[in-house]
């Protein structure tokens, strides 16, 4: 259960310190890594940040930033400075803006004498179903559309991708092993689907070459938040 214990990211979507603290303690050692959200972030600022590093925990400090280049480099520097384990910025911002990005923070990092936080892209939003995806007007369909902008995202210096594991197996032929996947809309089986369209079970979005997956309402909505993910660890490490 070890080895995969760094692979599950707890999405701590709350509006308050109180509801984070209670389900970090709850949680204690069994999860190590979690993401803030906008929800989060936006709320609380940069107490959540404070508090997870005095437990130890990484931080996926998800904040998708798409703008123009130059201005995504500045954020991402800032966010360099922050400490945490992982960013992301929106790979339709284009590879203009993706290399900007790679580059300030590999330099922040540097300069600062700090670990370089990995950078990711987001590629089709998980909750993005096809009926959405016709309403933007695309000429490719989902899967092809990701795999384009894990490319472009790949070819700009960035670590890997935020995509559903629909889209795992295919991201990890075009990409490489290397390339990480980060995989939201992961649901056990018989999980409530809420707001996401393209899911797998852990085991499956494992199987199909994600990294690592990050959960939500299946862990922090249950009655026993510790066993809930305990269960989903077991799954992972048969996996």
């Amino acid at each position: 259960m070890e080895q995969v214990r760094n692979r599950l990211i707890v999405a701590l979507d709350f509006e308050t310190m109180d509801e984070v603290r209670q389900l970090v303690e709850t949680l204690g050692d069994a999860v190590s890594y979690y993401k803030v959200g906008m929800q989060l972030f936006y709320g609380v600022g940069m107490e959540c940040l404070t508090y997870l590093r005095e437990k130890g925990k990484d931080v996926f400090l998800d904040l998708k930033m798409h703008d123009i280049p130059n201005t995504v480099a500045q954020g991402a520097a800032s966010l360099t400075r922050l400490g945490v384990a992982m960013i992301n910025v929106q790979a339709s911002g284009g590879p203009a803006m993706m290399r900007a990005a790679a580059e300030k923070v590999a330099e922040t990092a540097a300069r600062l004498n700090i670990p370089r936080p990995k950078l990711i892209a987001v590629t089709v939003l998980t909750s993005m179903n096809e009926t959405e995806w016709e309403a933007l007007r695309s000429a490719t369909t989902i899967s092809d559309q990701v795999v384009h902008l894990a490319r472009l995202a790949k070819e700009a210096g960035l670590d890997g991708v935020v995509a559903s594991p629909q889209e795992a197996s295919m991201i990890r032929e075009a990409c490489g092993e290397d390339f990480e996947i980060v995989t939201p809309g992961v649901r056990p089986q018989g999980a409530a689907l809420n707001d996401q369209s393209r899911v797998a079970t852990p085991a499956a979005a494992l199987q199909s070459g994600a990294h690592y997956l990050v959960i939500g309402r299946p862990i922090t909505a249950a009655q026993d938040p510790c066993a809930a993910a305990l269960a989903i660890l077991e799954e992972m490490g048969k996996a």
